[in-house]
């Protein structure tokens, strides 16, 4: 089964607000919104929203056993792991076991992510 589709609809649009979901166990800090999945190789393409004042600290840095990309689509992220502020237009492509954060946001933060969770190293 491919990834599924969809026709151009803004998903910042205050009106799409109800699609995005909080992240579990980050209700106060972090919503998402997949914007399309591959259920048979659990592919997908979603965008996280970091709202102003989260904190991962206390869950730590993480890494995935697979490749993905990430690009920041506005506001300012800290990947503590990097130590650097990640803005509007940073790219990154991370090869499986990179580790990254803990993040956190002053102002606020929209993630594109795209994982391959099928492509295990």
């Amino acid at each position: 089964m491919p990834k599924s589709t969809a026709s151009y609809w803004n998903t910042l649009q205050t009106s799409n607000q109800s699609k995005w979901t909080p992240i579990k166990g980050m209700e106060t800090m972090a919503e998402e919104l997949t914007l399309s999945i591959d259920l048979d190789t659990g592919e997908y393409t979603r965008l996280t929203r970091f709202l102003p004042s989260a904190d991962t600290t206390p869950f730590g840095g993480k890494s995935h056993a697979y490749p993905e990309e990430i690009f920041i689509v506005s506001g300012r992220l800290y990947d503590a792991a990097f130590g650097m502020w990640l803005e509007a237009g940073h790219y990154a492509s991370r090869p499986p076991g990179e580790k990254h954060g803990p993040f956190k946001t002053e102002t606020g933060c929209v993630v594109l992510e795209v994982s391959f969770p099928n492509r295990i190293a």
